[in-house]
């Protein structure tokens, strides 16, 4: 197991780059913690599959360092760096069984016979394949090959970090759900550094310690689920986590008031004057409806989600949703959003900003 850092690293697939435009990432910072679960999350095309590459060892950064523990592995293949990787698609041993393609990797080692049979019992149990041991894995269906893959990427225990590349896509959804808790349990046995790599925020959150929430190539925020739904860092990161995501508003901040066209909406702490663009940003679970205050909405619609109902309605031109509970009643006349002064974020071009110094938050 190793505790893994990226300093100053960037990648562009370009000859000459002009600025950061013509970078797939830009220069980043990051660490995580040995024996940490992270999870990278983002939309398609954001970077976060060229970042796990980079760590793995299969793609080389334009710029920085890869560090592995105390050992930098810039330049080392991916041999030399002792990691486990799982693929957004099953690799498999077609001629071989199912223990088989579990025990490979631990054969290559040279591991006691005793051991790799306890072992790859232990991991097939884990995903599910123990009455298949023997079957050969020709023939076998996509999902079913993508759990032989996710075991031999687990099998071993001496790993410096197991990279997993969107592994659960094939993988149907109540099978999903239990392999993510199958993967907790084995991280919390073992203590093995895991990355997992996905646009599913569900998955994100429900794997991950610490989720490194990625667009445009940066990584926007690193923190844990609470930390990326109380106090995103950045609008994107507000609007991407939650179902529906963060309310935004362009507004005009000052001190403890914000301004969404004539519409004054309190503020929890003093803000100063901010330039550039502002926006307010506002959880659909902090948003009610009443016949007052707040700003007036056209109510579109309300979905009925099982634990809850989505209030769907627009103010001008911007959607705004509030999230109620089913025994909760839409007033009649209750025509305006009203917002909880605590839990709103004020953001500057694109990122959270604090109160001012000294200010209540």
């Amino acid at each position: 197991m190793a505790r893994i850092r990226l300093d100053n690293l960037a990648h562009t697939y370009m000859t000459y780059p002009r600025d950061d435009r013509d970078f797939a990432l830009k220069p980043m910072n990051v660490e995580w913690e040995d024996g940490g679960a992270y999870a990278l999350l983002g939309a398609s095309g954001c970077g976060k599959t060229t970042l796990l590459n980079i760590i793995s060892g299969l793609r080389a950064p334009s710029q920085g360092r890869v560090i592995f523990g105390d050992t930098d592995v810039t330049e080392c293949p991916t041999a030399e760096r002792n990691i486990a990787q799982v693929f957004q698609f099953p690799v498999v041993y077609d001629t071989m069984t199912v223990r088989q393609n579990l025990a490979f990797p631990l054969r290559n080692r040279g591991m006691d016979p005793t051991r790799i049979r306890n072992r790859v019992q232990q991991i097939a149990k884990v995903i599910g394949m123990e009455a298949e041991l023997d079957r050969k894995a020709r023939g076998l269906t996509a999902d079913a090959k993508q759990k032989i893959s996710l075991g031999r990427g687990m099998v071993r225990e001496d790993v410096n970090a197991i990279l997993f590349d969107e592994p659960l896509t094939v993988i149907d959804p109540q099978m999903k759900w239990e392999l993510r808790t199958q993967l907790r349990r084995l991280h919390q046995e073992f203590g093995h550094t895991m990355i997992y790599v996905t646009h599913d925020q569900t998955e994100a959150l429900t794997f991950a310690d610490k989720v490194a929430v990625m667009f445009e190539g940066r990584i926007a925020q690193l923190g844990t689920p609470e930390e990326l739904f109380r106090k995103p860092q950045h609008t994107f990161v507000g609007y991407f986590i939650g179902s529906p995501g963060m309310n935004l508003f362009e507004a005009e901040v000052d001190g403890r008031q914000a301004r969404i066209g004539p519409h004054v909406i309190p503020l929890a702490a003093d803000y100063g004057r901010p330039e550039g663009r502002v926006q307010i940003g506002i959880r659909p679970e902090f948003t009610r409806i009443a016949a007052s205050g707040g700003i007036p909405v056209d109510i579109l619609r309300i979905e009925d989600v099982g634990r809850h109902v989505v209030l769907r309605a627009r103010h001008g031109g911007v959607a705004v949703n509030a999230i109620l509970s089913e025994e909760d009643t839409l007033a009649e006349g209750a025509t305006h959003a009203v917002f909880d002064p605590a839990e709103i974020g004020v953001f500057v071009d694109g990122w959270r900003r604090d109160p001012v110094e000294g200010a209540s938050a």
